[in-house]
């Protein structure tokens, strides 16, 4: 399991509040809400819960286990769609490096025409750009005391294709890899040696032009924890392949096989095959996977609103189903209100006359190709015996 820094990091957001908004409710049925956002003040929150005066939050039976002076997101409370700094997860597999930010300098080498040595004022005079992206560790979820490793955040810097291509690429060049300052000794075949962390690359990935190396988050510069002063932004990817403290980068012509591309963050699976057998094989973390989440239950004068989040890798999001208990699969109503590609959508769905009791809630995500978020049982999750890139769909309980 990831180590998950102590601190938490604090900054100010941008004035976006809002939150999940009340459907319109059919008689005696589960129907879809009419909208999923609403903005709301501190002012109209009960004590923190993120519902507004009149409302009342249903906890879940298997609350959410928080760490205490750890930041992590409280699904039950979740009101931004914008996450608050406070709750936005940090990874870190080396330590937070000191001094990262002094004198600093990203060196771009390899093979290249033309390798370039950058300061952070070189960087923030080359073309700006600012993506909204979602960012989830690839071990969110895989347990129920690691759920909440995801945030959304605004993210500005430059794009990375643009300065490769000028810096001249070779044609042999396979891939880029992405150094941070961050280190550690690593036993390697029997002896030690001091090691950086590094991920990578292919050319293709690399030059996709919402890749960036940005040095701000949610318009401040990035804090300590989240790879001040330069991190590199892959959109759609876990945030493994997002390297903080970013100092160099070096295109190949053969794959780095380190720590973390090779040995740690490879996923274990099982394929089925027409025989009957199966085939193990490994692969690399890469783009996340199809997911959503229940995040929170709220009751109000005409009935109960199941709200959550829900997100996708490089496919767009299609629709999210919710069932309770043992009733058939219903399309939630997914907000409209954002509908950048590699961010999660919020989604609502509405349930009147409620039967007194203890009742179960699961969500499932579809996307754009027809792909189905996998349920606890399915050989996607079955046959997946490491700990990394879960989706699996997560019911919740609850009591009425």
């Amino acid at each position: 399991m990831p180590d998950i820094p102590i601190q938490s990091v604090s900054a100010e957001l941008p004035s976006r509040r809002r939150v999940i908004q009340r459907g319109l409710l059919g008689a005696a049925a589960l129907t879809v809400g009419r909208g999923s956002l609403y903005a709301v003040g501190a002012e109209d929150r009960a004590g923190g819960t993120g519902v507004s005066a009149g409302e009342e939050l249903i906890p879940f039976l298997d609350a959410q286990p928080l760490a205490p002076g750890k930041a992590t997101l409280h699904w039950d409370t979740l009101t931004d769609w914008i996450t608050p700094m406070d709750q936005f997860f940090g990874v870190q597999h080396y330590g937070v490096p000191k001094d990262a930010a002094e004198g600093y300098k990203l060196e771009c080498t390899g093979l290249l025409d033309k390798p370039r040595t950058l300061t952070l004022d070189d960087l923030k005079k080359l073309p700006k750009k600012e993506i909204t992206a979602t960012l989830e560790c690839s071990g969110n979820g895989a347990s129920k005391t690691f759920m909440g490793a995801i945030g959304n955040a605004k993210w500005t810097g430059t794009p990375l294709a643009p300065l490769l291509r000028e810096c001249g690429l070779a044609a042999e060049a396979i891939e880029i890899a992405f150094w941070g300052s961050d280190h550690k000794s690593e036993k390697i075949r029997d002896a030690e040696y001091d090691q950086n962390f590094a991920r990578t690359l292919s050319i293709a990935d690399a030059l996709r032009d919402d890749v960036i190396l940005a040095y701000e988050m949610n318009g401040e510069p990035l804090a300590a924890g989240h790879g001040a002063p330069v991190r590199l932004v892959v959109p759609g990817w876990y945030g493994i392949a997002w390297v903080k403290w970013l100092t160099r980068m070096e295109a190949r012509d053969r794959r780095l096989m380190n720590r973390f591309t090779a040995r740690d963050y490879v996923t274990l699976r099982g394929k089925e095959l027409p025989d009957g057998h199966v085939s193990w094989q490994e692969s690399s973390v890469g783009p996340m996977n199809l997911k959503s989440m229940v995040a929170k239950v709220v009751r109000r004068k005409d009935g109960i609103t199941v709200m959550g989040a829900a997100w996708s890798g490089l496919t767009p999001l299609k629709s999210v189903e919710v069932k309770i208990d043992d009733r058939e699969w219903l399309a939630s109503k997914i907000d409209d209100s954002h509908s950048e590609p590699y961010t999660w959508r919020f989604w609502t769905i509405d349930w009147t006359d409620p039967k007194p009791g203890e009742h179960t809630l699961v969500s499932r995500a579809i996307d754009a190709k027809g792909n189905v978020q996998p349920a606890q049982e399915d050989a996607a999750i079955k046959l997946k015996k490491t700990y990394w890139e879960a989706n699996q769909q997560w019911p919740r309980r609850i009591k009425v």
